[in-house]
């Protein structure tokens, strides 16, 4: 009898915990599709903004969004560190930090974005191009990303690939700061459509 007992008791047990581990997936599952859905529409925004200042505040929620996918609060502050170090014009520092977040995070897009910043800055090239491509891997429409590739390409003279990276970030952000540096015959139509509305047929 007591066996039974105790048998029933560990069935019950193992039965919450299944029934737990189950609410935990569908949390999970519902809040990465809420996280999806807030990701399609601040590009919807960045994409269709047609003044300078929609398309910067539509670009500040987008990095508020990137910045807020850290994986956890630790994350979160050594990125923040990091910042706060570039700031301060610490680049060593600042590099040294955002190793610790691609290590603590080997997913996280915007610590290999981050770090590629801090690359450029200390003209270390190829590894701020590895950076970058590791980044659009994991955030394939991240226009920083694509506007450093851009910068990459330009200082070490392959302009044709600075410019399809360029082009393609315009496409995703048609107010970003670095359009002026396209030339007008790669304007892609999207881009033509908001900067020069009267030219369509």
């Amino acid at each position: 009898m007591q066996t039974s007992k105790k048998s029933l008791i560990l069935y019950r047990i193992a039965g919450l915990f299944i029934a737990l581990l189950f609410a935990f997936a569908v949390a999970n599952a519902f809040a990465d599709e809420t996280k999806q859905e807030q990701r399609t529409a601040l590009f919807d925004d960045l994409a269709s903004a047609e003044t300078e200042l929609d398309g910067r505040l539509a670009e500040n929620e987008l990095w508020n969004y990137w910045f807020d996918l850290a994986p956890t609060p630790e994350v979160r502050d050594l990125l923040d560190a990091a910042i706060e170090r570039r700031e301060a014009y610490d680049f060593e520092a600042a590099e040294n930090i955002l190793n610790e977040v691609v290590k603590d995070a080997p997913d996280y897009a915007e610590g290999y974005n981050q770090r590629a910043f801090i690359r450029f800055l200390r003209e270390n090239y190829t590894d701020s191009q590895q950076d970058l491509e590791i980044a659009l891997k994991l955030e394939p429409k991240h226009f920083g990303a694509l506007a450093g590739l851009y910068q990459v390409y330009f200082r070490t003279g392959r302009q044709e690939q600075a410019f399809n990276n360029l082009q393609e970030a315009v496409k995703i952000h048609p107010w970003i700061r670095e359009r002026g540096g396209l030339p007008k015959k790669l304007w892609p139509e999207s881009y033509r459509r908001i900067h020069e509305p009267s030219q369509e047929i």
